[in-house]
């Protein structure tokens, strides 16, 4: 795919939704962070959903880890792996607390270091939370890049680095969210929705779909 489809292809997203936001109810950093850990192989209706009954009780490291693992799993257990995302959201608030006086930190390497958190979520937070350039490869993300030909790649980070070095630079801060919503309405996995594609004629994917 050359760099004249890729604009038009982010041009027009960017028309379409000029303002894209995160599925994920939160309002501060640390709100953000929480709610991508308990994302992992989750919905994020189901998160919202979690998160909707715990923060007006607690939404600060400080008041999540005072109600320790098994209260945190009380809020949390309709999402899947709660016990185990208990645990790290509990070892994370403690890191938060003792090792960044209680803010989330605006660094990938600090990221990455609390429990729960790979390269994904502290790219979700870098980018949702504090607007640096940042790509986060989730599923739908990878399935869009390589089967659009917009950054094809055999792994995340491949198409991870691809994005970043091919996505033009006006739209490269919003395309993480631009890409998710369109694999996860559109370009979905069993059967992409291409009568329906606003990229459809600049996609390169061989097999094109009706949506009857």
């Amino acid at each position: 795919m050359n760099a004249t489809k890729r604009l038009e292809i982010f041009r027009r997203l960017h028309e379409d939704n000029p303002d894209p936001k995160t599925e994920l109810a939160y309002t501060t950093p640390f709100e953000l962070l929480i709610a991508v850990i308990l994302s992992a192989q989750a919905t994020d209706v189901s998160v919202n959903k979690a998160t909707a009954r715990l923060y007006p009780v607690a939404n600060t490291p400080q008041a999540i880890y005072a109600l320790g693992v098994e209260g945190l799993s009380s809020y949390i257990r309709t999402i899947g792996l709660y016990n185990s995302k208990a645990r790290n959201v509990i070892e994370t608030c403690r890191l938060l607390v003792e090792l960044h006086g209680g803010e989330v930190p605006q660094t990938r390497e600090a990221l990455e270091a609390l429990p729960g958190v790979g390269r994904k979520t502290a790219n979700v937070v870098l980018n949702t939370a504090f607007r640096q350039l940042a790509m986060a490869v989730d599923t739908h993300i990878f399935r869009v890049s390589n089967r659009t030909g917009i950054a094809p790649g055999k792994n995340v980070v491949e198409v991870e680095h691809k994005l970043m070095k091919f996505v033009p630079k006006d739209y490269l801060l919003d395309a993480h969210h631009w890409l998710i919503l369109h694999g996860r309405y559109v370009c979905i996995a069993r059967k992409p929705r291409c009568g329906s594609c606003r990229i459809e004629d600049l996609c390169e994917y061989k097999a094109k779909t009706s949506d009857d």
